[in-house]
């Protein structure tokens, strides 16, 4: 059985290059789920099963590090992996995220093969 993903950024352009990157990495999912912000992700992540979310930090209404936040206190999906993309990768904002139980970041832009580098060992 194949696994899902959940790509979230404000960018629907973004989100296309992200789910691109997955397949040309050669990382197969059964089904890649979109949402726009955290809000929609939290309602994505309560109603769909999904093994592993990518998500950007800069977002309007919810942001990357509010969706965490408000992620780890839902029993059902608290333990869902959570993988930050974002062009903002300081120590100190993926700091606060791995805090939150991200699993890692990766940085914007990037190619394939670096999400085949860090997404690979978590699937």
């Amino acid at each position: 059985m194949g696994k899902n993903v959940l790509l979230v950024d404000d960018s629907s352009t973004m989100r296309k290059i992200i789910g691109r990157s997955l397949r040309q990495a050669g990382i197969d999912f059964d089904n890649i789920y979109e949402a726009a912000d955290g809000l929609e992700a939290l309602e994505v992540l309560e109603s769909e099963s999904v093994d592993i979310v990518l998500s950007d930090i800069n977002m309007p209404n919810m942001d990357g590090i509010s969706f965490l936040r408000e992620k780890s206190t839902r029993d059902a999906i608290k333990d869902i992996p959570v993988l930050m993309i974002s062009t903002e990768t300081g120590d100190d904002i993926i700091g606060e995220a791995k805090s939150l139980g991200a699993v890692g970041a990766i940085k914007k832009p990037f190619t394939p093969d670096k999400v085949n580098e860090v997404l690979g060992p978590l699937l």
